[in-house]
């Protein structure tokens, strides 16, 4: 095998080394499938079984209550921008609320603003994206449609560190934190999240649905549109993503292989985000982090330099050194790494090494 790097990019991202080389063993036969997963149907035994795998997987991870369906879909979590408010807004009567966080939670209010009434909760666009609200100072309406909100921006790098207590219709996209740490599954009426993040390569998208909203779904949907067809099939109705899929489910079984779950996922992510932060404010000004310190990601650490030049030096810098992927989003500039539940303590320990050498040198 040639020299791996270390991959800081925010989605697709790392995935776990004994994840990749049992997929590259199996990849030209699946175990008792005789073929590859890219070529065995959707229908056969051993899909049946990775696919049951992945989710009961899933089940375990975040102790997902029976009333709860997950779902495997495909267009990313940017469709479920629009099925969110396609199925629970559309013909409800009532209104949605958003709370938007950073650039994702701005671009699923517009979808849903094509779907009926819409409004902005709570916006932090005015100071840059820098903070998250304190739950309790929110004006919820717990009869509301739903209450969408972002728990991760990996643009802006904030992150709720707490999830919602009050008696409302919760809606969460956990793309970049979804599988990171523990979650109570049963505040929520839907999750989703697109896999490329944490659980496995880009084309599936996981959506775990509280069954009660089935029942409140629009009618009239486009199949393909409404989640009572993926509910009923159990994500078969037409062929789903099954590479990402057979994936997702070696993800989970590495998790609960080496972590037992995700309380000591969650306690290495925090230790890794640590090492970064440090970084930053021991620095006496030469990095400035641009989350507030209360609501700094975990996932996605942003920072940036006195000019940009500076920045782009650190980036060439850092990609001679393997250190790759580090430009902040094209939208905000800056330094970004992610770091997802598969990169590793030392890929952390060697950024942050190279980050005091930069210093040092540029001071």
């Amino acid at each position: 095998m040639t020299k791996r790097i270390y991959n800081f990019a925010a989605g697709p991202s790392t995935l776990p080394l004994p994840v990749l080389k049992q997929a590259q063993d199996e990849f030209l036969e699946l175990p008792g499938a005789g073929a590859s997963i890219l070529e065995i149907s959707h229908r056969s035994a051993a899909f049946e079984k990775i696919i049951n795998g992945a989710e009961s997987n899933l089940r375990k991870l975040l102790s997902i209550p029976e009333n709860y369906k997950v779902l495997f879909i495909q267009g990313g979590a940017s469709l479920q921008f629009s099925m969110i408010p396609m199925n629970l807004l559309r013909d409800s009567g009532k209104r949605a609320d958003y709370i938007v966080t950073g650039a994702w939670g701005s671009k699923a209010v517009k979808e849903s603003q094509k779907e009926g009434e819409t409004r902005i909760l709570w916006d932090g666009k005015d100071p840059g994206y820098r903070g998250v609200p304190d739950w309790q100072s929110l004006d919820v309406d717990k009869d509301t449609a739903y209450v969408h909100f972002t728990s991760n921006e990996t643009i802006q790098g904030v992150q709720f560190q707490e999830m919602p207590e009050t008696e409302a219709t919760w809606v969460c996209d956990m793309s970049s934190d979804f599988i990171s740490r523990p979650v109570p599954v049963d505040r929520f009426g839907l999750i989703y999240a697109g896999a490329q993040k944490n659980a496995g390569p880009a084309g599936a998208t996981i959506v775990i649905i509280r069954e009660d909203l089935l029942d409140r779904a629009s009618k009239g949907l486009h199949t393909m549109l409404d989640y009572r067809t993926h509910a009923e099939n159990r994500s078969l109705y037409n062929t789903p993503p099954a590479f990402s899929i057979y994936v997702i489910n070696l993800v989970t079984e590495w998790i609960l292989a080496e972590f037992g779950g995700l309380s000591e996922m969650a306690a290495g992510n925090e230790k890794k985000a640590a090492l970064f932060y440090s970084a930053i404010d021991t620095s006496e000004g030469f990095y400035r982090g641009h989350a507030d310190e209360y609501c700094r990601s975990r996932m996605n650490v942003t920072w940036r330099l006195k000019n940009e030049a500076l920045e782009s030096a650190f980036i060439e810098e850092a990609y001679r050194a393997d250190l790759h992927e580090l430009a902040g989003h094209r939208s905000v500039g800056g330094i970004r790494a992610s770091i997802y539940n598969a990169m590793t303590l030392e890929g952390v320990h060697a950024l942050v090494e190279f980050m005091e050498t930069f210093r040092e040198q540029n001071s």
